[in-house]
């Protein structure tokens, strides 16, 4: 019995292992800048502005603090686009039957800005966990001037969940 303990323990190592080395290797592709909020002066991770190069360019950049997780939409390819605090943003996932809306928490403007937030704590609350695990199809942003359908393809796809990923995991570490 007692030759058999030490096969186990390396079992059990090995079992680990394998188990928080994909956790090893989707970080070490993050690539996440770490600085001061102007605002608060409390650390704050970002991805910095990501550009998305669809029919109607935008960029997104997602940036946490210990309170939150912000999604900043820049609708660069879209002249005079309004957002207020009843604009929306409406996910729609892979299979295009699951979708998710989202309000604007940002500020009223004409400058095709919206934000969304999601509170940051050690459990990741289930939309934004969804954001992370399902691939996001397009994203329908409206606002007072209409609407506009930002559709993304896979590589796209990939790298947002890829960023929402990385900015999930890093933000834990500012609790």
């Amino acid at each position: 019995m007692h030759t058999f303990r030490p096969i186990l323990h390396s079992m059990k190592h090995l079992f680990l292992l394998c188990f928080f080395l994909p956790l090893f290797a989707a970080a070490q592709d993050c690539n996440l800048t770490r600085e001061k909020d102007q605002f608060s002066q409390e650390p704050k991770i970002t991805t910095g502005f990501i550009p998305f190069k669809t029919l109607k360019r935008f960029s997104l950049s997602l940036d946490a603090t210990k309170k939150e997780i912000d999604f900043f939409f820049n609708l660069t390819g879209v002249p005079d686009q309004c957002f207020d605090d009843q604009s929306t943003a409406v996910f729609t996932f892979e299979g295009g039957r699951l979708k998710a809306t989202f309000k604007n928490t940002g500020s009223v403007n004409c400058q095709g800005l919206f934000h969304t937030n999601f509170k940051n704590l050690a459990v990741t609350p289930s939309m934004l966990q969804r954001l992370a695990t399902k691939k996001t199809l397009s994203i329908k942003m409206i606002g007072t001037r209409g609407e506009v359908d930002l559709v993304l393809n896979e590589q796209q796809q990939e790298q947002l969940m890829k960023a929402i990923n990385c900015i999930i995991t890093e933000a834990k570490t500012l609790l």
